[in-house]
């Protein structure tokens, strides 16, 4: 099932997007195409970044919002938050921050979260402040 997604602030690169389609890939759990409507300054038509539910991939991730950030998006219960993480393919090599494990050769980005609003599709990325967590954190086969 598609989600149409509204963002306050254009997650980073895809400027000036607001709109976004928030699409499972099929025979996957937890990993989602969020796809935007339009084309970034950049000039990429229809960008797409992909996604993966921390609740299904990542357990124990449990950023903290600030209160400024959870009401831009009219946050006001941590149950109704849909917390995303921004999935690369790489080589797996390099500042992967995730210690030992088979790595899967993706990295995903903990500093700066996708949060959505699961009951109203409002989202955004946020950057964590003060918080120590890896822009590369290398995925690990569990």
């Amino acid at each position: 099932m598609n989600i149409a997604l509204t963002f306050t602030v254009a997650p980073f690169g895809l400027e000036p997007l607001s709109a976004f389609v928030l699409s499972p890939i099929e025979h996957t759990d937890g990993l989602f195409a969020l796809v935007g409507s339009g084309t970034t300054d950049t000039g990429v038509e229809d960008p797409r970044l992909f996604l993966l539910d921390a609740a299904v991939h990542l357990p124990s991730y449990a950023p903290e919002l600030s209160d400024v950030q959870a009401a831009s998006i009219g946050l006001d219960s941590a149950a109704d938050a849909m917390l995303l993480v921004v999935a690369n393919a790489g080589s797996g090599s390099g500042d992967s921050g995730s210690g030992s494990g088979s790595g899967s050769g993706m990295t995903v980005n903990l500093l700066a979260p996708v949060v959505v609003n699961a009951r109203t599709g409002v989202g955004a990325q946020f950057i964590l402040d003060g918080q120590d967590l890896p822009l590369r954190a290398e995925l690990v086969r569990g």
